[in-house]
């Protein structure tokens, strides 16, 4: 063989060698770019500039927010229930607005005990929403009322009320706080034409009934309730000058039960 040839097949037995060598090292890179991907760490960046990869390990995060959230089955538009409430309302405080119309701050000597029976009509208005503390829904309450008077000159008192619920919904929670505010007319057997003094000066009378605490579902239909309410009844002075309008502020606390109405909420995609 000629010196040439010679030096040619060194050549090409050199070149092979360097061809075999690079598709190795080719290989091995990708395979150590996969075992990052899968163990969730971040591959090395080249001389380009960072590289960004997805990482197929979901966060604990992500789960954590895709659980349901129940109290949308139990909180949701045009839900109807019924609500049954007893209250003992014997402690007697000013009227809470007298700042407003100018009367002293000060209770009467006639003090009065309140036994509220109330049955009630709710109307959930909207589903769960809002931010944080504040998330949670709005209800309409039409209510008849049978009030027993066990400490007082009066002995019963008949109204019917409406009035607005916010229902503060955390996620997940079946311990769920509540405000609200009533008002009303109703009929009470007013002693003050018969002479007796702080007693109410006429049968027609107003109701003001102002209201917090917190609601446990059971259940889609079924949950009980106890908070605090204030309670007001008075003419809005239209027996006056005749007769004093005096009128009737306690609170104390209140229990509950609520029922659905109808048939559950059909399921909808969270």
């Amino acid at each position: 063989m000629s010196s040439s040839g010679a030096a040619w097949g060194r050549r090409a037995a050199m070149s092979a060698l360097l061809s075999v060598a690079a598709c190795s090292l080719q290989a091995q890179t990708a395979r150590s770019v996969g075992d990052d991907l899968v163990n969730g760490t971040d591959p090395p960046s080249s001389s380009a500039g960072p590289v960004s990869y997805s990482k197929r390990v979901p966060s604990d995060k992500t789960s954590r927010d895709a659980k349901p959230d129940f109290n949308r089955d139990i909180y949701y538009r045009n839900k109807l229930e019924f609500s049954f409430e007893s209250g003992w309302l014997p402690i007697n405080i000013p009227l809470v607005f007298d700042f407003l119309v100018g009367s002293p701050y000060t209770t009467w000597p006639l003090h009065y005990t309140l036994q509220p029976n109330i049955a009630s009509l709710r109307w959930q208005l909207d589903g769960i929403e809002g931010p944080l503390i504040l998330r949670g829904n709005w209800d309409f309450t039409f209510s008849g009322s049978a009030t027993i008077i066990p400490r007082g000159p009066e002995t019963r008192y008949f109204a019917f009320d409406y009035g607005i619920r916010r229902n503060f919904i955390p996620r997940n929670w079946r311990i769920v706080p509540y405000y609200e505010m009533r008002g009303g007319a109703g009929n009470i057997n007013a002693k003050g034409p018969d002479g007796v003094l702080y007693a109410q000066g006429q049968d027609l009378t107003f109701t003001l009934m102002i209201g917090s605490g917190a609601r446990y579902n059971f259940s889609p239909r079924t949950s009980i309730e106890a908070g605090v309410t204030y309670m007001h009844v008075s003419n809005a002075y239209l027996s006056q000058p005749k007769y004093e309008d005096f009128g009737i502020n306690v609170y104390g606390p209140v229990i509950g039960i609520n029922v659905r109405l109808g048939r559950p909420k059909p399921p909808v995609e969270q």
